[in-house]
């Protein structure tokens, strides 16, 4: 940008300064982007060119005026709808500015039929009205059953969900009970049928889960599942529903009040129906987990029964471990026994030791024995010449009686 151009940023006045058209051409851009919300527009295609890289360029016009408009390659792969020239349609739009040429265009984001507008401003009153009701609430919802004992199925007899649906089931549950209750899919008479349908399988009450659906198709040939009467029949449902309409782009109605979506009819029969082959395995699985928790209670009981018989003792036994009992503690009282004896002789040794006439003459003290060694006690039992023997601690000395002197004499 050169120094004159820069002089006109934008939201400033215009100082009288010229403006190249490049800058006048970026600043329309920008004014439009930022003016203008991205919106919808009706109206007639005209002038279409499908360019090699992939990009759609094209008119959109009424009686009046027409606008360019591009629709780019990475958009286009999403649009349900072909455009041709002269189909009435809405685009969801932005407005810019292509700046090499200064053309005014829409940058367009999807496209519809015209007429569905007043269609999905219908239909999102409709959802508002249920979300007040508590019928989109996810409490609300009715889990699937585990291992159904037979499968309903709402669609068209002759179209592709059926076949699909019949051979998915077929190959995850052999045998399993799939009842059709046939309706029309498409068209102004499809709301009325599909209603019917799931009403008869509510009455009737031989299946556990239903599912509801189709196959893909253009919003205008799914719309019969965003109608009130549908949404309103399956609420009634007496078993859960699987909404199994074969789109990815939108949510219908039917997919909000279900008890469950499926993407496509194929996904919906995996979900209402176990894998044979893998509820094998997990039974086998748990076999083997409880064959293991057998062994293991059936080791732990046996050890314990071991331990108890250790314990356990038989009569014979028993009288055997109370003889050695009684005869330990017999060998103990016994020797206890003895323990005092000993005891108590050392105790009468002591006393008779300090009692022994040895202890008395070791104080000082003799006795006297006769002739014949008889003990002499008194004495007037000797007389004048007799021989007697003086017993000492430290030996015996023989003395002859020359006198007496008796007690009390002077």
């Amino acid at each position: 940008m050169t120094d004159v151009e820069e002089a006109h940023p934008a939201g400033l006045p215009d100082t009288g300064l010229p403006l190249s058209v490049s800058a006048l051409n970026r600043l329309a851009r920008g004014r439009l982007e930022a003016t203008i919300p991205l919106l919808w527009v009706t109206g007639e295609v005209s002038n279409l060119v499908r360019a090699a890289s992939g990009h759609q360029y094209f008119s959109l016009k009424d009686a009046q005026s027409a606008v360019r408009c591009v629709l780019f390659r990475g958009r286009a792969g999403g649009s349900e709808v072909a455009l041709a020239n002269g189909q009435q349609v809405d685009v969801r739009a932005s407005a810019t500015l292509y700046e090499p040429r200064g053309e005014f265009q829409l940058q367009v984001d999807s496209v519809r039929l015209a007429g569905l507008g007043a269609r999905f401003a219908a239909l999102e009153a409709l959802r508002r009205q249920l979300l007040a009701e508590g019928a989109l609430d996810s409490e609300r919802k009715r889990p699937l059953p585990t291992m159904p004992r037979a499968v309903g199925i709402v669609t068209s007899p002759s179209g592709a969900a059926i076949r699909d649906l019949l051979r998915i089931l077929g190959e995850r549950m052999p045998g399993l009970r799939v009842i059709l209750y046939p309706a029309l899919v498409q068209g102004e008479a499809a709301p009325e049928s599909i209603a019917q349908a799931i009403a008869t399988a509510s009455r009737r009450d031989e299946v556990d889960v239903l599912i509801v659906g189709r196959g893909g198709g253009s919003i205008e040939d799914l719309w019969a599942f965003n109608t009130e009467r549908v949404a309103r029949a399956i609420l009634a449902s007496g078993m859960p529903v699987v909404s199994a309409v074969g789109h990815e782009t939108d949510t219908l109605l039917s997919d909000l009040v279900a008890d469950l979506r499926a993407p496509t009819p194929t996904a919906a029969a995996a979900l209402v129906c176990p894998d044979r082959r893998q509820s094998i395995a997990r039974l086998e699985q748990m076999w083997r987990r409880l064959q293991r928790e057998m062994n293991r209670r059936d080791e732990t009981l046996t050890q314990g029964l071991d331990n108890l018989a250790a314990r356990l003792l038989s009569p014979a036994q028993r009288i055997e471990l109370q003889l050695q009992r009684l005869a330990h503690l017999r060998s103990r009282l016994g020797r206890r026994w003895l323990d005092d004896a000993a005891a108590r002789m050392e105790r009468a040794g002591a006393a008779l030791t300090m009692l022994s006439p040895e202890r008395v003459l070791e104080r000082g003290y003799v006795w006297v024995s006769d002739a014949g060694g008889q003990l002499v006690r008194r004495a007037g039992d000797l007389a004048t010449g007799d021989a007697v023997d003086l017993h000492f601690a430290d030996g015996t000395l023989p003395v002859q009686v020359s006198g007496s002197r008796r007690s009390g004499a002077t």
